[in-house]
């Protein structure tokens, strides 16, 4: 492999019934980091049907080039499809490294991909930087999150990797920025399309994902019960606020796992972040460390989390929850 053939940095844009999702701008303004440093271009892969009133954001968000595949066939994802249509993408363009977002649709792409092109994938990366040769070199939590492992594809391209949301920042959109966009037409191989989208089922859910939240309060062991969550419950009420939790509280069963903060959880990146008896794991605080302002509580002094608070509070976790609401209510 030449791999003085491979130029650019490409992006999977993921977009769920025609709308753009937050990680591939914010895959995109890394993008445009990385590329900047090695004086390279950003290409931005949109597909998708009747979706080309999309392209041009992602010129604004740091796309030098926005390659539009729009296509029946790719109007909701199924893995074959949007499989052949990158790969297909990768065989011609040669890309030097593919971003994809660690989400349901990303894990399940990102692996299939780098298997048809033969290449490796860092999965679940945290940390995307530039080596001294100009190699990508992706981090990622390993042995349970208990140490950063920081991998890089020497020999073969695209250098992969998926990235979880709200691990990296998007750029501010500049409608000034100028780019292209190019039609992109795949041939697919339709035989080997074996699934097929009956119905979409969408569940019911008035709670607001807690990586889009302004303010999260979260709790962990210290918190211990029902009624605990209950109490937070009226905090985050009374604060307009989102629950969240650590994982030791998913696993008990009072919470569900969509709520769960940490590298088996989510990243989030809110203005305001309560800690109530959460002790401050490494792999809690993979999820949350970014937050604007982090006030924790907890019984023991000595708790990690205190070492990433803005504020800390020592004492009984449900009692200061209860004398916060009584106050805050007021």
């Amino acid at each position: 492999m030449n791999l003085e053939e491979y130029k650019g940095i490409y992006v999977f844009i993921e977009q769920r019934e025609g709308e753009i999702q937050n990680v591939a701008l914010e895959l995109l303004g890394q993008a445009r980091k990385l590329a900047d440093q090695l004086n390279d271009k950003v290409y931005a892969m949109l597909f998708g049907h009747k979706i080309a009133d999309k392209a041009k954001a992602l010129i604004a968000h740091g796309a030098d080039e926005v390659l539009l595949v729009d296509a029946p066939e790719l109007k909701d994802y199924t893995t074959e499809p949007y499989a052949q249509a990158i790969c297909q993408i990768i065989r011609e363009r040669k890309p030097e490294s593919l971003l994809i977002g660690a989400t349901t649709i990303g894990r399940d792409l990102g692996p299939r991909v780098s298997a048809r092109v033969g290449t490796g994938l860092t999965a679940d990366c945290t940390k995307i930087e530039i080596g001294e040769k100009n190699e990508m070199l992706m981090t990622r939590p390993a042995f349970g999150g208990n140490l950063m492992a920081t991998i890089v594809c020497k020999n073969h391209r695209p250098q992969m990797g998926t990235v979880r949301p709200g691990v990296l920042f998007a750029m501010d959109a500049d409608a000034n920025r100028k780019g292209e966009i190019v039609n992109y037409e795949v041939k697919f191989d339709s035989s080997k399309f074996r699934v097929k989208l009956l119905e979409t089922v969408k569940e019911e859910n008035d709670l607001i994902d807690i990586t889009e939240a302004k303010i999260l309060v979260s709790g962990g062991r210290g918190i211990g019960n029902k009624e605990g969550f209950a109490a937070m419950d009226g905090l985050a009420k009374t604060l307009e606020a989102e629950v969240s939790a650590s994982r030791a509280m998913v696993d008990a069963g009072y919470i569900g796992h969509e709520r769960q903060v940490g590298q088996t959880g989510k990243t989030v990146r809110p203005d305001l972040y309560f800690a109530f008896g959460i002790s401050g794991a490494i792999q809690h605080v993979a999820g949350m460390e970014d937050s604007d302002l982090i006030i924790a509580v907890n019984k023991d002094k000595y708790a990690p989390i205190f070492q990433v608070a803005d504020l800390g509070i020592v004492g009984d976790a449900k009692q200061i929850i209860s004398k916060l609401t009584e106050r805050l209510g007021k």
